[in-house]
C-alpha cells in the first residue's frame, strides 16, 4: 500500500508529464479538489481544471521545494512555472487570452489520501502575484 507522499508525488508527476489519463487515476471516484478557481468534484471535473491549466500553460511544471513528511495529509509547497499561450479561466468565469508571459509562482497543497487515492486536494496560491506576473493593472482608489 502506498503513502499518502508517494501519491502525492505520484500526482505530481504526473502532471509534470501533463499525463491527464494518470492524473485521473490519482483520484478517488468522489474526490474533491478546492482551489481558488472553484471546487471540482470527481476525477472527471478534476481533470477538466488541470486540462484548463495546461491549456492556459502548455509548458507548466509544478517543482516542489518542501515536502511536510511527519504528519497526514501530505502537504507540499510548490512553484508553478509556465508560459501564458492559451486562454486562461478566471475564478469569474471569464478567460484571459495567452499574454506570451511567463509565470513564477509560489503555492501549497493539502492532499487527504485513503486507499491508495486522493480523496480531498486543497490548492493554494498567491493570486496577485500570478495577476502581477500577467499584467494585471494594480488596482488603486
Amino acid at each position: 500500500m502506498s503513502t499518502s507522499y508517494d501519491v502525492r508525488d505520484e500526482v505530481l508527476r504526473a502532471f509534470n508529464d501533463h499525463d491527464l489519463r494518470r492524473l485521473s487515476q490519482q483520484y478517488s471516484p468522489s474526490a474533491v479538489l478546492v482551489g481558488p478557481e472553484g471546487v471540482a468534484e470527481g476525477p472527471e471535473q478534476i481533470v477538466t481544471f488541470y486540462e484548463h491549466l495546461l491549456t492556459a500553460f502548455p509548458d507548466a511544471r509544478l517543482t516542489p521545494w518542501y515536502k511536510v513528511t511527519c504528519s497526514e495529509p501530505a502537504v507540499t509547497e510548490w512553484m508553478l512555472t509556465g508560459t501564458h499561450m492559451g486562454p486562461l479561466l478566471l475564478p469569474c468565469g471569464r478567460y484571459l487570452e495567452a499574454t506570451g508571459r511567463h509565470i513564477a509562482v509560489r503555492g501549497c497543497c493539502v492532499a487527504h489520501v485513503e486507499d491508495d487515492k486522493v480523496i480531498a486536494h486543497q490548492q493554494y496560491y498567491d493570486q496577485l502575484e500570478l495577476c502581477s506576473q500577467l499584467g494585471f493593472p494594480h488596482v488603486s482608489k
